[in-house]
């Protein structure tokens, strides 16, 4: 696969890897607990990879429910200090200040956010965008996504994230699974594996 800059690679967009780990699944009413971002470019060989990386343990909004099922998957205690969490504002600013350093510095005009049920997390963050006042501070495209579910379900006729990995080769461990680093570090890996291993026609027709 022949391709340039990152910037003429997804229709001027960085894409970013994002996970979350949450107390629940409305993304209004239940707790923001854990966010990771991980930054995809092209390398000299022309294929896409991590190159960096970000993570935050936040803290519970005012008001946030915490619903036990879903702290009982993820394994989260929320307000244990030893996960040195910070206030969900803080965190998410300093994600996002980064990010929009990574995509000037790339010439790109936006980021755009990969995921593994990729609404899921997009909604989860766009609701604490509003919370704070994050609009214009937040470099995330507002509704637009790559879905690694679909993406895989395509390519490798798997849709959960581990089968997934272990389809394309990437190691996965479950024990390790529901951190959202760890989640958004397979995830990059999956969609760099995908997107590495489709045909590409360049700008202008090259293939």
């Amino acid at each position: 696969m022949k391709s340039g800059p990152i910037h003429e690679r997804f229709r001027g967009f960085l894409p970013v890897v994002i996970d979350v780990e949450t107390a629940g699944f409305e993304a209004t009413t239940d707790a923001l607990l854990e966010m990771a971002a991980v930054v995809l470019d092209i390398d000299a060989h022309g294929q896409l990879q991590p190159v960096a990386r970000w993570h935050s343990h936040l803290l519970p909004f005012a008001g946030a429910r915490l619903m036990p099922e879903a702290l009982a998957f993820n394994g989260i205690d929320p307000y244990n200090p030893l996960r040195q969490a910070e206030d969900e504002e803080s965190g998410l600013r300093r994600i996002f200040d980064a990010l929009r350093k990574e995509q000037k510095a790339r010439h790109c005009k936006r980021c755009i956010l990969v995921g593994h049920n990729a609404h899921f997390d997009l909604a989860f963050i766009n609701a604490a965008i509003h919370r704070h006042g994050l609009k214009n501070q937040s470099p995330l495209h507002p509704f637009s996504v790559f879905d690694t579910v679909t993406l895989a379900g395509m390519a490798l006729g798997q849709t959960v994230l581990a089968r997934a990995c272990l389809a394309a080769g990437i190691a996965f461990d479950g024990q390790h699974a529901h951190s959202a680093l760890y989640d958004a570090e397979r995830t990059a890996d999956l969609f760099c594996h995908i997107v590495n291993h489709c045909h590409y026609l360049a700008p202008g027709g090259e293939a």
